[in-house]
């Protein structure tokens, strides 16, 4: 299986299975020197771990990350940093049910076909629980660009959305409710509805804003290596994504040029930013601004018609604990998928 590695100069290996004995990762690349801040590595592990309030899964998982290799005295070496995380409250037997059936919408039935055989229990690496792997390569490489800063937030949940351009918000209040969404009404409307979601035994998708400030001019390469197509990438390499747009993104195709142009000031900033920080591929100095719309999670809790994996025609229905609503517990793996690629250009 490919495909496990991230970056080009600072990059991110990951291994596991959601209910195997552990998850981690190698980090190559990281400079020498950097003196890291371990309490903010757990801190965003715990923003991601499951169990976290009542609208997440309920696996309880104390997510504490061991360092193996690549750190003396607590400043990288230069060497590869390797990390493991334990996997200590696994179910597995909550998957017993979906043993010879694939679930609809999830990679169960793409991984089978491609490689002959499939960890059932939880979608092995096809669960999100990989990118627990993401949250410390992320955390590690905002400690190399400490200027930067990386601001992701829900900005909707189903037809519930912020109405307020971010520069009109507190991204303080971000973490001030389980939704993660800094706009507090909004985030209220939010959180009810996720409830009710869960009740009806379904789930819900939503969109995450990430917000990236003081950016210096010059990160990205031109044609195929372009810092927002690697956003891109980033992005849609994260469990349950369906769309990626930057700057003015859809909304942009139905203006006029005369509309859209970003006109400049005299210091090379602009007055208007709907190029979204990023001009022929290249950081232009500006807030880089991006949305990731997520689906729904695929296992819901009603019965739902399937095939097995004789090709028969069966019913199954979901068990065990998942996420009503993913989009809250992902605010942190945007933000370290955003990190990874940052730190990337900026050594490049």
């Amino acid at each position: 299986m490919a495909g496990n590695t991230f970056g080009k100069r600072f990059t991110l290996t990951t291994f596991g299975e959601s209910h195997g004995p552990a998850i981690g990762g190698i980090i190559d690349g990281c400079p020498a020197g950097v003196l890291l801040d371990f309490e903010a590595i757990q801190h965003e592990l715990n923003r991601r771990r499951p169990g976290q309030s009542s609208i997440v899964t309920q696996r309880k998982e104390p997510d504490e990350v061991e360092f193996l290799s690549g750190i003396f005295e607590g400043k990288t070496t230069g060497a590869p940093i390797a990390f493991i995380i334990y996997n200590t409250n696994q179910k597995s037997t909550d998957y017993s049910h979906i043993k010879d059936v694939y679930r609809p919408s999830h990679a169960d039935y793409t991984y089978d076909k491609k490689y002959g055989i499939r960890d059932y229990r939880g979608g092995g690496r096809s669960s999100a629980r990989e990118t627990i792997s993401r949250v410390v390569g992320g955390t590690i490489a905002k400690q190399l660009i400490p200027e930067v800063k990386i601001n992701a937030f829900v900005s909707s949940v189903g037809d519930i959305f912020i109405n307020k351009p971010y520069q009109e918000l507190d991204f303080s209040l971000t973490e001030s409710n389980a939704v993660r969404c800094p706009d507090i009404q909004t985030a209220e409307k939010m959180e009810t509805y996720i409830k009710e979601i869960r009740k009806q035994g379904d789930t819900v998708g939503g969109t995450i804003t990430c917000v990236i400030q003081n950016v210096p001019v010059g990160l990205g390469e031109p044609v195929f290596d372009k810092l927002h197509a690697e956003l891109g990438k980033a992005m849609l390499s994260i469990n349950a994504v369906k769309g990626f747009e930057y700057g003015s993104g859809f909304c942009g195709a139905r203006m006029k040029g005369s509309e859209h142009n970003d006109l400049f000031n005299t210091d090379g900033t602009t007055k208007t930013n709907l190029s979204g920080g990023i001009q022929g591929g290249i950081s232009n100095g500006m807030d880089i601004y991006f949305r990731v719309a997520f689906k729904p999670v695929a296992t819901i809790m009603q019965k739902q018609q399937t095939i097995n994996n004789k090709g028969q025609i069966t019913d199954m229905q979901g068990k065990g604990r998942h996420d009503p609503c993913v989009v809250p517990r992902a605010v942190p793996i945007v933000e370290a998928m955003a990190a990874l690629v940052l730190a990337d250009y900026a050594l490049i």
